[in-house]
C-alpha cells in the first residue's frame, strides 16, 4: 500500500480553470508537504480508468480536481474496482466545477488552498453511495440522482457549461418552457404511487441543480434516500416557490412528497419519450430506473 495521494485532475472542469490552477495547485500540495503523483484525465470517464490504475498500485488516498462531474467518475471507479474494500479508499477534492454542489453539504471552500488546507487535517466521513440500474447501463453517484425535469436541464446543461453557473439558470429555463411532465410509477416503501410528475429525486446530500435544496435532506451516512416526488408542478408554481428551491422549503408545497427508503423503482408510464436520469449532473440514460443505496462506502474529506 502506497501512503501518498493519487492526484486525478480534469483539464475541461469549470471552463477549463486547470490550465489556469495547476501551478498552484502542485505548489501547495508541496508546500504541505502533501506525496503526491498526479494523471490528467484526456476522455469522457477516463476518471475511472485511472483510478482502477492507482488502486492497482497499491494508492489509497485519492484526490479530484474538478467539478461534480469529475467526482462522480472518480466515485464509479472506486466502487467497481475489485482490489481492495471501497471503504478503504480516501478521497479528497479540490474544487474548480462549475457547480461544485457536492461539496456544500460539507462546507468544503470552493477555494484551492483552503480545500488543500483540509486534505492535510485528513478529517473523514464514511458516505452512503447510490446506485442506479437501468435497462442498459448501471452507475453509482454520491450526491443526488433523479428522473424527469432534472434530467431534461442536465442534457440542455451539456451544451451551456460555457455560461459557467449561468449555464444552470439557462437550462433551467428552458427544462420549464420545453418539458413535458410525464406520469410516473413509483415503488417505494411498498407503496405504488402513480403520479402525473414533474420529476423525482432521490438524495444522498443536500444540494443540486447549482445549490438548489430539493430534498428533504437528513443525513449522508444513515442507509436512506432522501426521496422527492414533485408532482404536478406548474410554471407558476415554481415561479412563485423560486426561493424555497433554494432554502429547501419547497419540500413542504403541497403537490410535493417526500419519502424515506435504501430503494426505489420509477417506471414512466409511457417509453416512447423516456425521460432523460441524472447522478450528480452527469447524464446517466433513460427509462425505467432501480435505485438503492449503498451505506458507509466510501471515505471522503470533509471540513
Amino acid at each position: 500500500m502506497i501512503n501518498s495521494w493519487f492526484v486525478i485532475a480534469n483539464p475541461t472542469s469549470g471552463n477549463k480553470k486547470l490550465s489556469k490552477n495547476w501551478k498552484e495547485i502542485e505548489q501547495l500540495l508541496n508546500e504541505r508537504n502533501i506525496d503526491f503523483s498526479y494523471a490528467f484525465t484526456a476522455y469522457s470517464k477516463h476518471e475511472i480508468e485511472l483510478v482502477h490504475k492507482a488502486i492497482q498500485q497499491g494508492y489509497r488516498n485519492i484526490i479530484s480536481v474538478g467539478g461534480d462531474g469529475t467526482l462522480h467518475h472518480v466515485v464509479n471507479g472506486i466502487m467497481t474496482q475489485r482490489y481492495v474494500k471501497t471503504s478503504d479508499i480516501t478521497v479528497g477534492v479540490i474544487p474548480l466545477g462549475t457547480g461544485n454542489d457536492w461539496i456544500k453539504t460539507y462546507n468544503i471552500p470552493n477555494n484551492i488552498k483552503l480545500a488543500i488546507d483540509l486534505i492535510t487535517q485528513q478529517k473523514t466521513i464514511l458516505q452512503d453511495i447510490g446506485y442506479l440500474e437501468l435497462a442498459n447501463t448501471t452507475a453509482f453517484f454520491n450526491n443526488v440522482a433523479g428522473i424527469g425535469y432534472d434530467g431534461y436541464v442536465v442534457n440542455k446543461l451539456n451544451t451551456l457549461k460555457k455560461f459557467g453557473p449561468l449555464a444552470y439558470l439557462i437550462s433551467g429555463i428552458a427544462g420549464l418552457l420545453f418539458y413535458k411532465k410525464t406520469s410516473f410509477t413509483i415503488e417505494v416503501n411498498n407503496k405504488v404511487i402513480e403520479t402525473k410528475c414533474l420529476m423525482t429525486l432521490f438524495g444522498i446530500c443536500k444540494y443540486s441543480a447549482g445549490g438548489m435544496q430539493l430534498t428533504d435532506y437528513k443525513y449522508t451516512t444513515d442507509g436512506l434516500f432522501d426521496i422527492t416526488i414533485a408532482k404536478n408542478l406548474s410554471l407558476l408554481d415554481l415561479i412563485i416557490n423560486i426561493k424555497k428551491l433554494y432554502n429547501g422549503l419547497i419540500v413542504n408545497h403541497k403537490k410535493v412528497e417526500t419519502q424515506l427508503s435504501n430503494t426505489l423503482l420509477i417506471t414512466p408510464a409511457s417509453l416512447k419519450n423516456p425521460p432523460f436520469i441524472q447522478a450528480d449532473g452527469e447524464l446517466i440514460g433513460t427509462g425505467k430506473v432501480t435505485a438503492t443505496i449503498i451505506k458507509k462506502a466510501i471515505q471522503f474529506v470533509i471540513s
